[in-house]
């Protein structure tokens, strides 16, 4: 396969993302659509990785997937915390939040 076979899937994932991070008012939906933008990523640093015979695009992958991980968790504890305080987790109501 082609390299800009690999880069026209990224950039369409990475759009698909973005959409969903600026019209998606839930909060696991938001995190769900960030975690396509960093797959988007991902697959530019394998695709170039593999096209100039290097193992840095792999190694870059892998810090960005535990990155991810890390996120995930902060970001579904955050979810969870303002479903137990507000019954909701709609991002137009997280200003309630504030101390």
């Amino acid at each position: 396969m082609m390299l800009n076979q690999f880069l026209l899937l990224a950039a369409a994932l990475f759009c698909i993302g973005v959409y969903g991070v600026l019209t998606r008012r839930n909060g696991v939906l938001v995190l769900m659509s960030v975690e396509l933008i960093l797959n988007a990523v991902n697959i530019n640093l394998v695709a170039f990785g593999a096209f100039r015979d290097n193992v840095m695009g792999d190694v870059f992958a892998v810090f960005v997937i535990a990155v991810a991980a890390a996120e995930v968790g902060v970001g579904l504890a955050l979810v969870l915390l303002m479903y137990r305080n507000r019954r909701s987790i709609d991002f137009t109501e997280v200003d309630a939040l504030k101390g």
